[in-house]
């Protein structure tokens, strides 16, 4: 059995496809891949899927780019607007990304411009692109001076999501994958919450209740100029850690403590109760990611969000909740509040950390 979700766009609408099987029974007919199809992946997911989906195809061109957040640049762009002219592709092709998010957000971004934009399919393979990034038309790549600084509003032609894939997911890529989960739980479905306590058996009930969350957003608001914003809850830290790390920290794991310092910041502010950080904070550790953000310095995570592309004329942007379900965009947050929120992560121990947010109030 398939679920299909439909979303509506202003110029008409596109299907969100899961179900268990979609890759390895692929049928290219019915999912409008029976002409010209670039199948691009990356060095770890092309000899797994890409190469038995390929011989599936009956005309496709199978391009490999690096793995990881290092390589969503204009460089590997560059490189696949190459392979695109060499593989012979024009503009009755469709270019598909098979991967997780880098590989959905960078493909994305070449198929948008590539001839003024050629057709795009999302195969999302790992659990965060499958419920978040595939989601919605935004892709892009990083520059050196902060994440998604390039990018464009490319709709896929459909969305094709194979669940069996996650099997083969590495633990670490589910971890992160649950912190867009439990965002989009704090958001909108306070039964994400629950679900997550045991999340690989209710697997196949959080993905399309995951999806749905963002759908409705990016349905009432395209191009983000209200609502939308809402699905930056804590990735305002997020991005600054991930760019300070020099991208040692996966954008799951840098949400997942993003999540806990947005918390952080509301209860400081007086926006919501303390007991919400504590409940943040153990759904984020109860998956196995991290609540700390050891030796990353404050200072230099404030300096990173200086360049981030949800701040206005140099204020200071952030999402933040009053309870669950109710989001706040909250600006010219001091930067002594954001620093002290930083500190309170950095190094003591959760209970530590409790004890003193408490004390905030």
């Amino acid at each position: 059995m398939a679920d299909r979700i439909d979303v509506k766009t202003l110029d008409g609408s596109y299907p969100i496809i899961i179900a268990r099987g979609l890759l390895s029974h692929i049928n290219p007919a019915a999912l409008g891949l029976n002409g010209q199809v670039a199948l691009v992946s990356n060095t770890t997911v092309a000899p797994i899927y890409g190469e038995p989906l390929a011989s599936a195809l009956p005309n496709p061109s199978l391009i490999t780019i690096p793995d990881g957040e290092h390589y969503k640049t204009l460089e590997t762009v560059a490189r696949l607007y190459s392979d695109f002219v060499a593989a012979g592709l024009d503009r009755s092709a469709v270019v598909v990304a098979l991967g997780g998010g880098v590989v959905g957000d960078t493909v994305g971004f070449a198929a948008a411009t590539y001839m003024r934009g050629v057709s795009f399919v999302q195969m999302p393979t790992s659990l965060l692109a499958m419920v978040d990034s595939s989601v919605g038309g935004k892709v892009g790549v990083d520059l050196p001076q902060g994440k998604n600084l390039v990018g464009a509003f490319k709709q896929p032609q459909q969305v094709i999501i194979d669940p069996d894939v996650l099997d083969s997911l590495p633990e670490r890529e589910w971890r992160c994958g649950m912190a867009e989960i439990i965002k989009h739980g704090l958001l909108a479905d306070e039964v994400l919450l629950e679900l997550a306590q045991d999340y690989r058996v209710n697997i196949d009930e959080i993905i399309p209740r995951a999806i749905q969350v963002k759908v409705a957003v990016v349905e009432a608001d395209p191009y983000e100029r209200s609502i939308r914003a809402h699905l930056n809850l804590g990735h305002t830290f997020a991005h600054a850690i991930e760019q300070v790390s020099g991208y040692t920290w996966l954008h799951g794991e840098a949400v997942g403590v993003g999540l806990i310092a947005a918390t952080l910041l509301s209860a400081q502010l007086r926006l919501c109760s303390p007991n919400l950080i504590e409940l943040v904070e153990s759904l984020i550790e109860d998956v196995g990611l991290p609540t700390r953000i050891d030796d990353l310095d404050p200072e230099a995570i404030w300096a990173a969000m200086a360049t981030d592309k949800k701040w206005s004329h140099g204020r200071s942007r952030f999402v933040l909740l009053e309870g669950i379900g109710q989001p706040k965009i909250v600006n010219d947050v001091r930067k002594g509040d954001v620093i002290a929120v930083l500190e309170h992560i950095k190094d003591k121990d959760a209970t530590q950390r409790r004890k003193d947010i408490r004390r905030l109030r």
